[in-house]
């Protein structure tokens, strides 16, 4: 498959067509909407709608439909191994997977949580991926931040950084990271160092995130399944809140997690972008399992 990744604004363009029509589909399941009516829908031509989709996620449109229901989710939950039996080396299950990533999770002392951030430097770039325009922070320990605009303008974007570290020192340094970005959308069979994460959060916070780490690529976790891995079967609702306040999207996969009904629950970024994450990461294990 031919990744729809560029290093352009027609990424973001790609991605928001694409985002349209799932959203139209998942808004219409009932219904079927076939190629043509969705195509009518995101203003372009049956061919081209076809042509780019394909190009995008490696199946047609068509196909793509058996990933957004409710059934499918269901049964990928039967499917992924309860997180207490994962492998704790999370993103090894696999090395030679394309998007099996080796991410590393450190965590920030109490001292330097409560620092917000003092004596740091912080380099950030904003950047096109296939999932949306995103900012992409990090220290010289590790990403900090990947944070997807969801329909906020650049300045936004970067007064929310701002907010989140107060007393650090924050650059904007986008050559530092679009290699970051370009290791995490565009891996490498081969295996590489890992992509460290350098986050603060509470310890019941880093606890949810690090167990996050260990749901495989296309697998989907449920919030009381998230609970009772760490060991606090009661606290469902809690896990949820450590979920909302994820600060790296994407490589922590809070979007793995949904309700038991097999309905998505919430996700920061919004759930349209969480049903195209969940459906392009099944459409690519699918290809997967067939090569």
């Amino acid at each position: 498959m031919e990744p729809c990744i560029e290093t352009t604004a027609y990424a973001s363009e790609t991605y928001e067509c694409i985002a349209n029509a799932i959203a139209f589909i998942r808004q219409n399941h009932l219904h079927q909407p076939d190629l043509k009516t969705v195509a009518q829908h995101v203003h372009l031509s049956e061919y081209h709608l076809q042509r780019l989709f394909t190009r995008w996620a490696g199946i047609s449109p068509k196909r793509f439909l058996q990933y957004l229901t409710v059934e499918y989710a269901k049964s990928r939950i039967a499917a992924t191994p309860t997180l207490l039996e994962l492998t704790a080396d999370a993103g090894l299950s696999s090395p030679g997977r394309l998007h099996d990533l080796f991410v590393k999770l450190e965590a920030m002392s109490p001292g330097e949580f409560k620092a917000g951030g003092t004596g740091l430097q912080i380099r950030y770039g904003i950047h096109a991926t296939p999932f949306g325009d995103c900012l992409i922070a990090t220290t010289t320990r590790g990403i900090c931040n990947l944070d997807f605009l969801n329909g906020r303008d650049e300045a936004m974007a970067e007064q929310h950084l701002q907010t989140t570290w107060t007393n650090a020192d924050i650059v904007r340094d986008r050559q530092v990271t679009a290699d970051i970005c370009d290791r995490i959308f565009q891996p490498v069979a081969a295996p590489r160092s890992p992509l460290v994460l350098h986050v603060k959060g509470t310890n019941f916070q880093i606890q949810v995130w690090r167990a996050l780490l260990r749901i495989p690529f296309a697998g989907i976790a449920t919030y009381q399944g998230l609970a009772e891995s760490i060991g606090r079967p009661t606290a469902a609702r809690a896990v949820g809140n450590a979920l909302g306040s994820n600060p790296v999207g994407y490589l922590i996969p809070c979007h793995r997690v949904i309700r038991a009904s097999g309905e998505l629950g919430g996700y920061r970024w919004g759930l349209d972008r969480k049903a195209v994450l969940l459906s392009w990461e099944a459409s690519q294990n699918q290809n997967l399992q067939r090569d």
